[in-house]
């Protein structure tokens, strides 16, 4: 009972704050991450936040490789751009190049509804206006149903759990964070399409510091640099 009143605690703790929406991120004009694979460095995660009176776009990029014996096994790219005006979500591109498979999504707005229309790679048609990308920046991902997929556009219905706080040390630096776990709503999924990764953000800034998930070997993006 005590975790379960914790959880709504924190959770109204992040809905006070989200009326500021992305304007809480005012301040940042970059975000890098490094992505760890089984304690090996392979990549990164890099955000570029561009401001122009009330519009506000994000450029994101992600590039990794897995190597065993020297030899390339698995590369992957990908570019993406988020855009709000207003703090209001507007629009989202991105094109990956997923071990020579190439994966894409645009998403718009309805001017009728202001609902979301997706033209992705795994999905296409309409979506809640509640939904949001996940890209993880945004700490609001935390209070939504269903987060859609940066890379196809695919609609993942999802549970969120507040796990607690806890310290991170990355380098020499220790985070006060609270913790969460992102799960799909959808037991049916097969197990390469299931969300279960933990992402923890900083307590007083609800800067994302940390993601880690299990599948086909132990990931974690950690934050590299935050300006």
């Amino acid at each position: 009972m005590k975790k379960i009143l914790l959880s709504i605690g924190i959770i109204l703790i992040f809905s006070s704050s989200i009326n500021a929406h992305v304007d809480h991120y005012s301040k940042y004009n970059y975000l890098e991450y490094e992505l760890y694979r089984n304690d090996n460095l392979i990549g990164f995660h890099k955000y570029k936040f561009k401001k122009n009176g009330d519009t506000l776009i994000i450029d994101n990029q992600v590039s990794f490789k897995i190597k065993k014996l020297g030899i390339e096994l698995y590369k992957y790219n990908a570019e993406g751009v988020e855009k709000y005006v207003n703090s209001k979500f507007t629009g989202f591109n991105s094109k990956t190049n997923q071990n020579k498979k190439e994966k894409y999504v645009n998403i718009s707005i309805d001017p009728k509804d202001n609902n979301l229309i997706i033209d992705g790679s795994s999905y296409k048609g309409k979506a809640d206006k509640e939904m949001i990308i996940g890209t993880w920046w945004n700490h609001e991902i935390v209070k939504k149903k269903a987060q859609i997929s940066a890379v196809s556009g695919r609609i993942i219905e999802q549970k969120v759990k507040f796990i607690g706080k806890e310290d991170v040390k990355i380098g020499d630096k220790i985070y006060k964070t609270l913790r969460f776990n992102f799960s799909s709503s959808d037991p049916s999924l097969s197990k390469d399409k299931k969300l279960n990764t933990d992402i923890w953000y900083e307590e007083d800034t609800y800067l994302w510091v940390k993601a880690a998930f299990d599948k086909t070997g132990y990931w974690e993006y950690r934050l590299k640099k935050a300006e």
